[in-house]
């Protein structure tokens, strides 16, 4: 036979559901205070080790002594087919001499974001992949720590190749694709064409004026 709650008792368990409430609230607000903290502790390393990678590969897309300037931080911002694009603007002496900037397409299974330098005359000096999900051993080949095939735009222009060759060479084009891997090389093409068309566009704004 249960015995009946004494007001003392009743008390004392709405003391201890009230209790809970708070425990929890104090909890959830000391959570929320370390990882506030936790995140603007490393927010300064991240960033440093990003704006280093993005140095590193800056300097990996230009021919050495190309530029005198700080890419990195030399930099403005233009409109694209896909929205903004963060140009780093080339100079040497002071004097624009070229750009680098990001571009990106689908690839099979992913975007594939690349970053190309161009010269003043709109040459490519060079590309890398800067991520992507392409198969390993297939796709994977864009990367220039898997295979040499992305220096092979290095020297193209709008002009050479024709336009209509700026494709592989399964579609008509000049550019080597993979066996079993077409997509991926096609994604990239279009994306440096596309890079390029950007800067002939943008050009004037660029370069400053510069003919």
């Amino acid at each position: 036979m249960s015995v009946p709650e004494t007001p003392r008792g009743i008390a004392a368990i709405r003391e201890r559901l009230g209790y809970q409430p708070v425990l929890l609230a104090v909890s959830a607000l000391l959570a929320g205070a370390a990882l506030t903290w936790a995140h603007g502790a490393t927010k300064a390393p991240i960033a440093a080790a990003e704006a280093s990678d993005l140095r590193a590969t800056l300097t990996q897309v230009m021919p050495e002594g190309f530029a005198d300037n700080d890419l990195l931080t030399d930099v403005v911002e233009l409109d694209g087919a896909r929205g903004p694009v963060q140009v780093h603007v080339a100079r040497r002496a002071g004097t624009p001499v070229g750009a680098v900037f990001r571009m990106a397409e689908r690839g099979y299974a992913g975007e594939v974001a690349l970053l190309m330098a161009v010269d003043a005359d709109g040459r490519v000096l060079g590309v890398r992949v800067l991520k992507h999900a392409e198969t390993p051993g297939l796709g994977d080949k864009v990367d220039r720590a898997k295979s040499p095939w992305i220096d092979g735009f290095t020297g193209k222009s709008l002009a050479e190749p024709a336009p209509a060759q700026w494709a592989v060479k399964k579609d008509g084009g000049v550019f080597d694709a993979f066996a079993g891997a077409t997509i991926t090389p096609r994604a990239v093409v279009k994306a440096v064409r596309g890079g390029l068309e950007f800067f002939s566009a943008q050009r004037a704004q660029i370069l400053g004026g510069r003919s």
